[in-house]
């Protein structure tokens, strides 16, 4: 495996993305001890005397003013941990898990925590190793932590919780000792340090923004393959329209459109003689469209590579040198930065899902995309593509109710200590179910699209479009006449996530979703 060094701090996304793809092992780059080895000092400091210091030698939350004695301070760690363990539903995704593992450890290991250099460690071996703790993916608020899904990651490296073994619940204990590691025990602030922060939101919203630039990239291509089918004017691409705009993410659109399209001898068969004077908007308006979800999927990188760097827990320790050392509460658990930006990436997949259902619904009008009724030459003893787009339909609807935005919902927990709370891990959580979808509608844009192509050969797209329908016809044949359609949207749905038409988007433009 490949060894990724990271310095906290300064994660970027292609780290984050090969930690979440697995397939390499994580260390602390040198600097990050000292720092660390400082912030623990003050909180053993802190838990040797005998004021009273929140996270130290207090209850939490609402409980924030009962005394704890030192005998007790590593079983109130403990018991925080044990108590929080309330999480419900299916478990997190290895990838999602991953990134969490990775992104605490970092954040830990900036040295604002006050934990000892131990619990950093154990956090990067469980990942080194390949473990995966049970996470139930129900249970946070995204405020004062990611409490409850925290708490199972931090349970299963204490021994007590589970891990996660081919997808199976097996006993944490026994996981570890497999693996050669010894159970994490805990000292004075350490299982709140290891539970107060955004790290579930964050992971969950960075599964979402990593899979968006798949999705993005492949409904670019798959927008291109409709416009030619439907014998679209490129005229709408004209550099000169965006430029006086002046809106990056439509001119870069609108760049990768007319590169796609360059060459294409069905556009060129049709440039002259076409009494159609302007294409529909799902056609002509595509590099507005497809630009502004560029653009917003471009603020939401920059919130989480910023929030998968922060320090989130409380309260904080700054030990700087030549400083006198103190320890400060706060709110930087608040997840109210990844709330906003999921509800922002939440409406970029709507939208792109969203027109390419409407690509779909003009291929199969015989009125505006002038192919055969549905797609299917003898329409009516056949039906071509015309529940295909139903389904398209039913999930581009779907979408819409998902992209309602999560962070305006707030419940008072905690005995109303915890009053307002950003609903981020919904937030993010939802993203996946989202992108399955809008995959969807994207797979079967690229059936219709290439369906279309059968009835303007033997003319030829542009080279890159040809690809596209190749890769198509690699696993989904041509309808002449119906048969079973589902097997066809599964194949072309895999034929997404892969990648692999994603991937011609680069290839031919340069173009880089996410850089």
């Amino acid at each position: 495996m490949t060894m990724l060094e990271i310095t906290p701090g300064q994660l970027n996304l292609d780290q984050l993305r090969q930690i979440r793809n697995g397939g390499v092992k994580l260390k602390l780059h040198a600097s990050a001890a000292e720092a660390i080895r400082r912030s623990a000092a003050v909180v053993q400091a802190a838990a040797a005397g005998d004021a009273p210091v929140y996270g130290v030698n207090t209850g939490f939350g609402k409980l924030a003013s009962t005394r704890i004695g030192k005998e007790d301070l590593a079983a109130l760690q403990r018991n925080l941990i044990r108590s929080h363990c309330v999480g419900v539903g299916a478990p997190l995704a290895p990838e999602v898990v991953r990134l969490m593992l990775a992104t605490k450890a970092a954040s830990l290991a900036r040295g604002y925590s006050g934990v000892r250099e131990v619990v950093v460690q154990a956090i990067l071996d469980a990942f080194n190793a390949g473990l995966v703790p049970f996470v139930p993916c129900q249970g946070s608020v995204g405020a004062s932590g990611d409490l409850a899904p925290l708490s199972h990651m931090s349970l299963a490296l204490m021994g007590e919780g589970e891990m996660l073994v081919d997808g199976q619940r097996r006993p944490a204990l026994e996981v570890l000792k497999a693996a050669g590691l010894k159970p994490l025990e805990l000292q004075a602030k350490e299982g709140l340090a290891l539970i107060n922060g955004t790290q579930t939101s964050t992971a969950l919203a960075l599964e979402g923004l990593i899979r968006f630039e798949v999705v993005y990239a492949t409904a670019i291509v798959s927008g291109a393959l409709t416009l030619d089918a439907a014998r679209g004017s490129d005229g709408p691409f004209d550099p000169g329209i965006h430029a006086v705009r002046g809106q990056p993410g439509q001119i870069e659109s609108a760049a990768a459109y007319r590169s796609l399209l360059a060459g294409s001898a069905i556009r060129q068969s049709h440039k002259e003689g076409d009494d159609r004077v302007q294409d529909p908007y799902c056609l002509r308006c595509q590099p507005q469209v497809m630009g502004a979800c560029l653009d917003q999927a471009r603020y939401v990188r920059d919130v989480l590579l910023r929030e998968a760097n922060a320090v989130t827990d409380n309260p904080l320790v700054f030990a700087e040198p030549g400083a006198d050392p103190y320890m400060v509460s706060g709110g930087n658990f608040h997840a109210e930065p990844v709330a906003l930006a999921a509800d922002a990436l939440a409406c970029a997949i709507a939208e792109v899902g969203a027109i390419a259902e409407r690509r779909i619904a003009m291929l199969i009008d015989t009125g505006v995309s002038r192919l055969p009724p549905f797609l299917t030459a003898n329409a009516g003893l056949n039906s071509g593509f015309m529940i295909a787009h139903v389904t398209a339909a039913a999930l581009a609807s779907e979408n819409k109710s998902l992209a309602h935005p999560a962070s305006v919902d707030s419940l008072p927990t905690s005995a109303n200590q915890e009053d307002h709370v950003s609903m981020a891990t919904f937030a993010a959580r939802r993203l996946g179910s989202m992108l399955d979808n809008t995959g969807h509608i994207i797979a079967i844009e690229l059936l219709a699209a290439a369906q279309g192509f059968e009835f303007l050969r033997p003319l030829q797209s542009s080279a890159v479009l040809e690809q596209a329908h190749a890769l198509v016809r690699r696993s989904c044949p041509p309808m002449p006449d119906d048969h079973y359609l589902a097997p066809d949207i599964e194949h072309a749905a895999a034929l997404v996530q892969s990648g692999e038409v994603a991937a011609l988007l680069r290839q031919q433009t340069g173009m880089v979703v996410l850089p």
